[in-house]
């Protein structure tokens, strides 16, 4: 008999700032903490003023205080003159098994449906070029440190019609 995959149970959310609950937003940003701050080692202000203009990408399992998995996409202007998706995320317990590629396949479609026609932006960790670029990012730029980690911006340019 075979386990079922972790994210096979999962509720996937899209959420506005205002939409979220005090324990999704508690849960949202235990989560970040627990992986950008706890598992990587860095100290910077996770939990920011942009978060308030995003909307919010998450997976919770039933029995989860905090997402397995999450993600956020700024609007055009927030940070960067296109949409940019950041603070992406899967929990070390369910790395590995494909729920990465999920979460940035879902939230692509979010951006192009709500942003049509326009190129979307990402800070993405160095070590992690290539996954981006599997699903059509291009790197635009150099190497720069953030929070002292390398990282580089990709953009991914909209379908051709």
């Amino acid at each position: 008999m075979h386990a079922q995959p972790p994210h096979h149970n999962l509720q996937w959310r899209w959420q506005a700032f205002d939409a979220l609950s005090v324990h999704e937003l508690q849960g949202i940003h235990r989560a970040r903490q627990s992986v950008f701050v706890v598992d990587q080692g860095s100290l910077y202000a996770d939990a920011d003023a942009h978060d308030t203009r995003a909307h919010h990408l998450s997976a919770w399992t039933p029995d989860q205080s905090m997402p397995v998995a999450y993600a956020r996409l700024l609007e055009p202007g927030t940070r960067y003159a296109e949409p940019a998706l950041g603070r992406v995320l899967t929990l070390p317990s369910v790395r590995r098994q494909g729920l990465g590629t999920m979460l940035v396949q879902r939230a692509l479609r979010h951006a192009t449906a709500h942003y049509p026609g326009q190129k979307i932006r990402i800070s993405a960790q160095a070590h992690l070029v290539n996954f981006y670029s599997a699903m059509g990012f291009e790197v635009v730029g150099t190497t720069y440190l953030d929070a002292g980690i390398e990282h580089v911006e990709m953009l991914l340019s909209p379908p051709l019609v």
